[in-house]
């Protein structure tokens, strides 16, 4: 009979953090660059300035919702010119199918802002608290004594103030960001700045000292995308099994001889920042940052054996270098059908946004009739269109606009407001102009149902023409 007093197994384990080793080599260096390229740039490029004249904003890159516009250095981008920011956000998902297809996901291993800010909240608590064993040590000492509160409470105000900055540097991307930090400081900032900045505060904090691979695990989509993406050519981080197994601490002795390279050293587990083994094959956590790579080469420079036990690698090889042969060469894995594609369709969403860029007309306007009624008859039976015409002028001063009807003398224009038939449109603004087209009671423009005609609009000042085609609504007797 069993044991009915014998306390069950439980079902729901506590969460252990992971403590990743310190670890150098190629790979880590590459990410130390990249992180301080990145951060850098997320924290520098709100201060910087560029001229665009007395009228305009002079930070770089700025998203003005207020003004509903987006300056990127010479570039500005319009609300009617959405297509431009559809276009960048079709690049970036072209660019990751691209890279996954040919490298796995080195997007999640070194430049995804999760992992950007892991890393960087690792440095500091690796600063303060130590390598990986002095961690571990310190997080199962059940004991607070001054030490590890002084310990903690010192990382949890770096983290903070890190998170902190992050946070205050995203809400500079969306106004002049001198006069946001000084209203910040002292108080007189909007409470939606306010809000907003200790939103992303808090999520930064949370996200890169507490859930850190648990954010990647369970609430990014990616891992459960990338499957698609990937196919036997593709190259990411895997182990050389038929090379390291069967594993063995013990190099010496009967049975020494049969032993793989592997010495089960547990070095790539510990240096894993998703608390992975890579050595069990290919698993949804991996982020393919190579670390478990550096670790390994060392490891294997040390006992005297060949680097690359655990490599950037394709499954399509396996049976080749089981076989003693080499692998196909790197280029035949990066450049195959799939990757090409991708690259191809990248390209081309590139190159239209550049020459839509390039192309951009300096005078732009939209023409609307006014559909009630949709034309009135004047008491000598003439016949009156109503249009709503919006002017965009997107110059840094003032500018007079003339409007006219291309090559049609028979319908005469005026405008609502104007004695004559040029607008001043202000700076930067787009302004709306209701305008009236005529045709006498006895042309044909009168008396047909509809009659198309040509809109002109001129920048007096430039001499630039935009013209829009339109429809006169007449009797149709």
């Amino acid at each position: 009979m069993a044991d009915t007093n014998q306390s069950a197994p439980s079902l729901y384990e506590a969460r252990e953090p992971i403590f990743p080793r310190r670890v150098s080599g190629k790979f880590r260096n590459l990410k130390w660059w990249l992180m301080a390229v990145m951060l850098g740039i997320y924290y520098i490029t709100p201060w910087l300035r560029w001229d665009r004249g007395p009228e305009l904003p002079d930070q770089a890159v700025l998203l003005d919702l207020a003004g509903r516009r987006f300056f990127f250095f010479f570039i500005e981008i319009w609300p009617h010119e959405f297509y431009f920011v559809a276009g960048l956000l079709v690049m970036a998902g072209l660019g990751l199918f691209l890279f996954t297809s040919a490298l796995g996901r080195v997007w999640c291993g070194y430049a995804c802002p999760q992992t950007v800010w892991t890393d960087l909240f690792i440095l500091v608590e690796r600063w303060i608290e130590g390598d990986r064993n002095a961690r571990l040590r310190l997080h199962r000492q059940k004991k607070w004594d001054v030490r590890k509160l002084r310990l903690r409470v010192t990382k949890w105000v770096v983290w903070f103030l890190i998170a902190l900055a992050t946070g205050g540097a995203w809400i500079f991307y969306f106004t002049d960001a001198p006069t946001l930090a000084v209203d910040l400081v002292t108080g007189q900032a909007h409470p939606v700045a306010y809000t907003t900045m200790l939103v992303l505060t808090g999520t930064t904090f949370a996200f890169g000292g507490f859930a850190r691979e648990q954010i990647c695990i369970y609430a990014c989509p990616w891992p459960r995308i990338q499957a698609a993406m990937m196919d036997e050519d593709t190259l990411t981080v895997g182990y050389r099994d038929w090379r390291g197994e069967p594993r063995g601490k013990h190099r010496k002795g009967p049975g020494a001889e049969a032993l793989g390279d592997c010495i089960d050293c547990h070095a790539c587990v510990n240096v894993c920042p998703m608390g992975i083994d890579i050595r069990d094959g290919q698993q949804l956590a991996c982020i393919t940052c190579a670390l478990c790579i550096d670790a390994c080469d060392d490891v294997m420079e040390k006992i005297g054996k060949p680097r690359g036990l655990i490599d950037y690698l394709a499954l399509s090889d396996e049976t080749r270098e089981r076989a003693g042969a080499q692998p196909r060469a790197v280029w035949k894995h990066v450049f195959r059908p799939r990757v090409i594609l991708y690259t191809v369709l990248w390209s081309l969403v590139g190159v239209g946004l550049v020459f839509a860029l390039l192309l951009r007309p300096d005078v732009e306007m939209t023409v609307a009739p006014v559909r009630n009624p949709t034309f009135v008859v004047l008491s000598d039976g003439s016949i009156r269109n109503t249009y709503d015409v919006r002017l965009r002028n997107k110059h840094g001063e003032d500018r007079p606009y003339a409007l006219a009807v291309e090559d049609n003398a028979n319908l005469v224009i005026t405008l609502e407001g104007e004695d004559d038939l040029v607008v001043d449109v202000p700076a930067n603004e787009t302004y709306l102009q209701r305008v009236y087209v005529t045709a006498p009671g006895g042309t044909p423009e009168a008396q047909a149902e509809r009659t198309e005609f040509v809109l002109r609009l001129e920048d007096t000042t430039t001499g630039h023409v935009a013209e829009k085609e339109t429809v006169f609504n007449g009797r149709d007797n």
